[in-house]
């Protein structure tokens, strides 16, 4: 009886649920659930959903109320019908003491309840699956035309409120087009009427600008007009004051021209009369003579007894041959030896020449505080012009002595050096008879004053090298009292090297070889014993 009431209780519990599930599906059935959301679409107007309303809202919660109710009273029959369980389950272990006492009775009664128990279930089983078969396709098929009624339903009433929506949303966007379209017409009309304003306005301003550009040409015409004719009186006022002052320079030159040269005369007369006046023993006796000495280490030895004093040397040579390296070492052993020096250059500035000079380890400065050398840079050009002031058309003859052009007033130097002969030819480009006048009077007046010279002539090729010998117009090489070549030697292994000749020296006997020399840190440095020979280029 027991296991028979709780099948029933459970029975129950499905009845219920059972109800309940049936009162929610007729509540379905007759709300109408509205559509289902569509898709987002561009410019078109969403459903609009229908809410639930509350009396319905209400129902639903009491039915759920209800239900619960149900099941807790259930289940506090469940809670005795285990309390009686459990009695009965103490009398099943008395029981199991019986039957295990009686050991094989109870095995035969157990299996019998177990076949038993089999055959209900399968029975069971073969029954709800003829009702299965029977009924639940009828109850599927209804549902499903229930739900496709409820959905075609939704369906209809959503196409309907899209239709209705779909047409104020078309008449609302005609709308919008039409005043859209009025717009756009009034702005090309304003458009249209601004474009015109500025073409009119631009056009008046170009005739404007017009006009001013003419009034502005005519201005300036007039202007160029008045100042051209101002520019004209101001260069011939300019003109005649030149002129005037041009007429006064050049009296001024001859009056000095003609005073120097009366000058120059009366000192000859006066030197004549003096020689005339000395007795012929003293004439006929032999003077002393004193010589220069370079200090160059190995040079002195190719000259006997040295360079003699007032002579005039020339120093030939290439480019990078070592010319004004040979020429400074010359004026800086000269200072060392207590004379006055005076190094005139017509290409290089003084202070580039000082800073050679002190690369070399020969610092020049007490020297020109004490006032025993001086370095000068002079204008070939100023020479060359003044020449031509001083020189007589009729005999072209020199009528001024050449010390107030080249040496200062103040300063009489002991040694000369000039550097270079080639810049001062090339001021007298032309005018050939004139530069070797000139070079005549400046050898002259270096004899005179008794001033040994060195002076640098540049030459792209040795001239004195070859079968015949050709001398170009300065015709230097024989006024000159003696001449020093300086060599760029090209060997046959493809290196350079440098070399010394002395091929004249008058007053003193020489040794005429090639002889090599080296540009060190400290100067130059001679090898008297070390001949060049063999094959070799000199340059």
């Amino acid at each position: 009886m027991k296991r028979g009431g709780a099948s029933r209780k459970r029975r129950k519990k499905t009845v219920e649920r059972k109800t309940l599930s049936s009162q929610l599906k007729k509540y379905v059935l007759t709300y109408v659930a509205p559509a289902p959301a569509a898709k987002p679409r561009k410019k078109k107007a969403k459903p609009l959903r229908k809410r639930k309303p509350r009396a319905t809202a209400r129902k639903i919660q009491k039915i759920h109320k209800t239900a619960a109710i149900k099941r807790r009273k259930a289940s506090g029959r469940h809670k005795k019908v285990k309390t009686e369980y459990r009695k009965a389950g103490v009398k099943h272990k008395k029981m199991r003491v019986k039957n295990k006492r009686a050991g094989i009775k109870h095995k035969k009664v157990k299996t019998k309840y177990k076949s038993v128990a089999i055959r209900r279930k399968k029975r069971k089983t073969r029954i709800k699956t003829k009702q299965r078969r029977a009924g639940k396709p009828r109850k599927m098929r209804k549902k499903r035309e229930r739900k496709s009624e409820i959905l075609r339903k939704a369906k209809l009433k959503r196409l309907e409120y899209i239709k209705k929506a779909g047409i104020k949303r078309i008449e609302m966007l005609k709308r919008k087009r039409q005043k859209k379209l009025e717009s756009m017409k009034r702005a090309r009309i304003k458009k249209f009427k601004r474009a015109k304003e500025e073409r009119e306005r631009r056009e008046k301003l170009i005739k404007l600008e017009k006009i001013r550009k003419a009034k502005h040409i005519k201005d300036l015409r007039k202007a160029r007009k008045i100042q051209s004719a101002r520019t004209a009186r101001k260069a011939k006022k300019i003109n005649a004051l030149k002129a005037m002052k041009n007429r006064h320079a050049a009296k001024k030159r001859e009056t000095v021209a003609a005073k120097m040269a009366a000058e120059i005369k009366n000192a000859m007369t006066a030197k004549a009369k003096k020689a005339a006046k000395k007795p012929e023993a003293q004439t006929k006796g032999k003077e002393e003579v004193s010589y220069f000495k370079t200090d160059i280490p190995g040079f002195d030895s190719l000259l006997k007894s040295g360079i003699p004093s007032a002579s005039s040397v020339l120093i030939e040579g290439g480019p990078g041959s070592g010319k004004t390296i040979f020429c400074l070492q010359t004026a800086y052993n000269a200072c060392r030896q207590g004379k006055k020096v005076l190094y005139m250059s017509f290409e290089e500035p003084e202070q580039r020449l000082r800073r050679h000079m002190k690369n070399f380890g020969w610092d020049t400065t007490p020297y020109e505080k004490k006032g025993t050398f001086m370095i000068k840079r002079f204008d070939a050009l100023d020479i060359a012009r003044s020449v031509e002031a001083l020189l007589s058309e009729a005999k072209k003859e020199l009528l001024i002595d050449v010390q107030p052009i080249l040496i200062p007033a103040k300063f009489k130097p002991d040694v000369v050096l000039v550097d270079s002969l080639t810049s001062i030819a090339s001021a007298f480009s032309g005018e050939e008879s004139r530069f070797r006048i000139y070079m005549e009077q400046l050898f002259r007046y270096l004899e005179y004053s008794k001033i040994t010279s060195f002076l640098i002539r540049e030459v792209s090729n040795p001239t004195h090298i070859g079968k015949n010998f050709v001398e170009k117009y300065e015709a230097v090489s024989f006024l000159s009292d003696g001449i020093i070549i300086l060599y760029s030697v090209a060997y046959p292994n493809g290196t350079r090297g440098s070399a010394v000749e002395v091929l004249k020296m008058r007053g003193s006997s020489i040794n005429k070889k090639i002889v090599r020399m080296d540009i060190t840190g400290r100067g130059l440095v001679v090898h008297p014993d070390v001949l060049i020979k063999g094959n070799i280029e000199f340059t």
